[in-house]
């Protein structure tokens, strides 16, 4: 048999369909185009052409590593947020786009995006928000703060791969530990929200994603309210406070926020998947 663009993808696709893969088509593109060097629409163009050797066996190797459970962020080594490439791999979490909604919160909020706001990121992890804040408020100075010194090293190559890394600073330590007495105008956070009981349910896709990154405690809202209760002192008169949350915490996380006495009555903004994601309150 000569295995052909087209025959590959169709297998591919059949197989990851058999395993449960959601997306069982788009992921045998992606991983295809990858393996050839080539862009998905480059797929169908070139439909009928017989792969060699060494193309099947790059192939082959990143099915068997899909099937076996890596995400495929990690198997091409990026991933698309806020229509940007980002350099991922398992020192970080996959970039979600229901994370997007933060950005949206922010730029919806701020107004002036030409004015020199002071941005901090906190739990920044591959960057994506430290990153895509930085080039949509072109005068920003942007504070990342992470607890993985492996994971910073992606977000500062990340701030270098998209030409922001002179208003991007990653820098090393727990939550707002590297921050002390400093205030800024926005700070936003993506932190780990899951409760530790869960993690073992989740997809295997998401399991070999970095146990740190995800794990938010008993009931998820560690990390949250260790950082809600020290955010007055970080946010500016009239700043914002914008957090990620797990779909069913937005309550938890509005009351949180409203206990400090620190900030006008919180908000929850709904992701992609009309989940209520991301909350934000502004400093009284």
């Amino acid at each position: 048999m000569s295995w052909t663009t087209a025959a590959v993808l169709d297998w591919t696709t059949k197989r990851f369909a058999e395993a449960g893969i959601d997306a069982a088509r788009l992921e045998a593109q992606v991983l295809l185009a990858h393996a050839l060097g080539c862009t998905r629409v480059q797929l169908y163009t070139g439909f009928d052409r017989p792969l060699d050797e060494d193309e099947l066996a790059r192939a082959r190797g990143l099915i068997k590593r899909r099937l076996a459970g890596e995400p495929v962020a990690y198997l091409v080594g990026t991933q698309e947020f806020w229509s940007l490439s980002f350099a991922v791999d398992e020192r970080v979490l996959v970039p979600r786009h229901d994370t997007e909604t933060v950005i949206q919160v922010v730029l919806d909020q701020v107004g002036e995006r030409q004015a020199p706001w002071r941005v901090l990121d906190v739990c920044t992890g591959s960057g994506v928000l430290a990153v895509t804040l930085a080039r949509e408020l072109a005068a920003a100075r942007v504070v990342a703060t992470e607890l993985s010194p492996a994971a910073a090293e992606v977000a500062r190559a990340n701030a270098a791969r998209l030409g922001v890394a002179d208003r991007v600073e990653v820098r090393e330590g727990d939550l707002l530990a590297s921050v002390a007495g400093e205030v800024f105008d926005v700070v936003v956070a993506n932190p780990p929200y899951i409760a530790t009981a869960v993690i073992a349910t989740l997809d295997r896709e998401v399991q070999r994603e970095p146990r740190q990154a995800l794990d938010g405690g008993v009931d998820g809202l560690d990390l949250l309210r260790r950082l809600v209760v020290a955010a007055p002192d970080h946010v500016a008169p009239g700043g914002l406070l914008v957090l990620e949350h797990g779909h069913d915490q937005g309550e938890a996380v509005r009351a949180l926020c409203d206990a400090t006495g620190g900030f006008a009555p919180a908000a929850t903004v709904r992701d992609l998947g009309k989940q209520p994601r991301v909350t934000w309150a502004r400093r009284r």
